[in-house]
């Protein structure tokens, strides 16, 4: 983790602040009605060495909670869960030749999905970055 990622605001912080994040520790990126998804540096971090990327098909139709995604590592198989409701609008298929981009820079590069949430409410129960924070560290 670093004071690397856009959006940052004071050393401490090591999560863009203009994201939202899950208890499930995928983050968001709200742009209208675009969310781009990925997973935080805590979960590429407890997965260790990603190998693998499993990518959802462009205009599939998600739940919220639905598993969107399945991320491999050397040590654990992760679900990336959709955090809003709606249909896949982008996937970032160069995960597909390089899944250690996951690894490497999680909040960025490495994101997974785009979607089209039809529900912007379905957000409301995601954490700002300070609060993602706290409820990693267990605060």
């Amino acid at each position: 983790m670093g004071g690397f990622f856009n959006g940052l605001k004071g050393e401490a912080m090591a999560y863009p602040t203009d994201y939202r994040y899950t208890k499930d520790h995928e983050w968001v990126q709200l742009k209208g009605n675009r969310a781009r998804i990925g997973i935080t540096d805590h979960a590429q971090a407890e997965l260790g060495d990603i190998v693998f990327v499993e990518l959802p098909a462009i205009g599939t139709s998600v739940n919220k909670g639905d598993n969107i995604a399945t991320v491999e590592s050397v040590k654990a198989v992760g679900d990336v869960f959709s955090p809003a409701s709606g249909k896949v609008v982008g996937i970032n298929d160069a995960l597909e030749s390089a899944p250690e981009t996951i690894n490497s820079a999680p909040h960025v590069g490495g994101w997974i999905v785009d979607l089209e949430v039809v529900d912007l409410a379905g957000l409301d129960d995601t954490m700002d970055a300070a609060a993602y924070e706290s409820f990693v560290s267990g605060a």
